[in-house]
């Protein structure tokens, strides 16, 4: 996706674009959930990023899980899809998104937990219900949602 990505904002410039997503919140074993200190902004997130062209949104979300944390999805679920304004988001660069976020379950995986050193500062592991407060809008919707889903119960 990166080549094709940045030929749209060759012709964009920093317009907004509509930008697929597959995003993974994994649970351990003690029903806590693993979460990405991205190396760009601080936030915490879920791991996750673009679906490349061609490429099916379970691959995506597998493949981004790998990257960024070392593990290994055996199976996911999909969970919900979120889009519209909770999902808009300005990079440093003044290049502006929207996006249509896939949010998988996973709690069948397997590997080390390994940070990717570009984009992950830190991978840590917390309960839903005390959660760190540099969130993004959409990540403490995800987050009230699961509160509400059958996953937590």
């Amino acid at each position: 996706m990166e080549d094709y990505l940045k030929e749209l904002r060759k012709r964009a410039k920093h317009m907004p674009l509509l930008l697929p997503h597959s995003v993974v919140v994994l649970f351990n074993a003690e029903g806590k959930v693993l979460l990405e200190e991205r190396a760009d902004d601080g936030y915490f997130d879920f791991p996750g990023g673009g679906i490349d062209l061609k490429e099916e949104a379970e691959t995506a979300a597998k493949r981004e899980l790998l990257e960024e944390t070392g593990l290994v999805a055996e199976k996911i679920e999909l969970f919900k899809v979120y889009s519209g304004e909770i999902t808009h988001y300005v990079y440093f660069n003044g290049d502006e998104i929207y996006g249509i976020d896939l949010v998988y379950i996973c709690k069948d995986y397997h590997g080390e937990l390994i940070p990717q050193k570009e984009e992950v500062k830190s991978l840590t592991f917390f309960d839903l219900k005390n959660m760190p407060s540099k969130m993004s809008i959409r990540n403490k919707q995800i987050v009230e949602d699961l509160l509400n889903s059958k996953f937590t119960k």
